[in-house]
């Protein structure tokens, strides 16, 4: 059907009625716009929730530590055994970005102490202890390096390194297998990441 004049279609409105229908807009307008908007800007948040990495500088910072320890080996009796198993091809405790044994302790962040310590090298352990670089953890493996094991009543021995050095993981055994040592290294992972660069001296 077409439409012949589409003038005939349009109302006639009088400026009054104009002006009725323009003041009914402004008050629901007014109406409407009692609580602020809230900001346009609020998306750009979720989206860096979404899309961006955000994370903590502890966080940064134990995760880089907990996969690049360099290891000392301090091995003083039978638990060195095991300890050098662990580090080989079977058990491969390189897995954990503990590649190479440093020779000096100035290179080294992890000393892992394996059998007796007798006094007389006691002094020899503490010295290595304090030339390594903050932060730095300690590994005693072994009975006789956690408690001086069947040498502990005797004279010559330290019943326990945690005498001399504060230590951060037991590794229990007589001597321990080398997947002990593996686990006592994945439980200082999980002291690492707990680590804070805050913590009190």
């Amino acid at each position: 059907m077409e439409i012949e004049n589409p003038q005939d279609l349009m109302p006639i409105y009088s400026p009054i009625e104009i002006d009725r229908e323009e003041g009914k807009a402004i008050e629901a307008l007014k109406a409407r716009s009692q609580e602020p908007i809230p900001d346009p800007d609020r998306w750009i948040d979720e989206e860096l929730k979404r899309s961006v990495l955000i994370t903590t500088l502890d966080a940064v910072l134990n995760w880089s530590r907990k996969y690049s320890p360099w290891p000392m080996f301090f091995g003083l009796a039978c638990c060195s055994f095991e300890m050098i198993a662990a580090a080989g091809l079977r058990f491969d405790f390189t897995r954990f970005g503990m590649d190479i044994m440093r020779p000096s302790p100035r290179q080294a962040d992890l000393i892992m102490v394996t059998g007796t310590l007798t006094w007389k090298m006691a002094p020899a352990v503490k010295m290595i202890y304090d030339q390594m670089a903050e932060p730095k953890w300690v590994i005693a493996m072994g009975s006789c390096a956690i408690s001086g094991g069947p040498f502990a009543d005797s004279y010559s021995v330290v019943p326990g390194i945690n005498r001399i050095i504060p230590v951060d993981v037991y590794v229990p055994g007589c001597p321990p297998r080398p997947e002990s040592l593996i686990k006592g290294i994945q439980l200082l992972h999980e002291k690492i990441m707990k680590d804070s660069i805050k913590r009190s001296k």
